[in-house]
């Protein structure tokens, strides 16, 4: 039983969960933002926690594998290397892990943060979808909204 239960979690199968998975915490985010049970398990850490979990289970299954993590600082080295190292499904893995983590965190953050300014959700609908697809020009479009909204610019917060 533990066996087929093993072998059900491959790399492909938690690549799908992990798809699957963070969607409901982003259709919170976009829907149900005001609601407790969006405060509890999107806006807090426990969605941080639990990307961390898998991350660990993926390091130490791809440590058992053999995966040399020493060759993954070569990464900084060139943009071949990059390419190279993006060519294992186990580096690739952890790397989309990364990205939903900080994409939902900051999604989680402008959530706070038009609910602390008093912006109105519309306006920052928009920015929390550019944010599920690509991270920085979400919180770019968000940044630009704030500043238009609060008419000032805090560089620092």
């Amino acid at each position: 039983m533990i066996e087929q239960i093993y072998n059900y979690f491959s790399i492909e199968m938690i690549y799908l969960w992990l798809n699957l998975g963070v969607l409901p915490f982003w259709f919170m985010l976009l829907f149900f933002s005001q609601t407790k049970i969006c405060k509890i398990f999107v806006t807090s850490v426990f969605p941080i926690l639990v990307f961390a979990v898998v991350d660990l289970y993926l390091i130490f299954e791809i440590y058992n594998n053999g995966f040399n993590f020493l060759d993954s600082f070569n990464l900084y080295l060139s943009i071949d290397e990059l390419i190279n190292l993006f060519s294992d499904k186990s580096f690739v893995i952890l790397f989309w892990i990364h990205f939903l983590a900080i994409n939902l965190f900051c999604g989680s953050w402008i959530v706070r943060d038009y609910q602390k300014i008093g912006m109105p959700k519309s306006l920052a609908f928009f920015p929390i979808i550019l944010t599920y697809f690509i991270g920085p020009f979400g919180l770019l479009i968000y940044w630009l909204f704030r500043i238009f909204f609060s008419k000032r610019i805090d560089l620092y917060e």
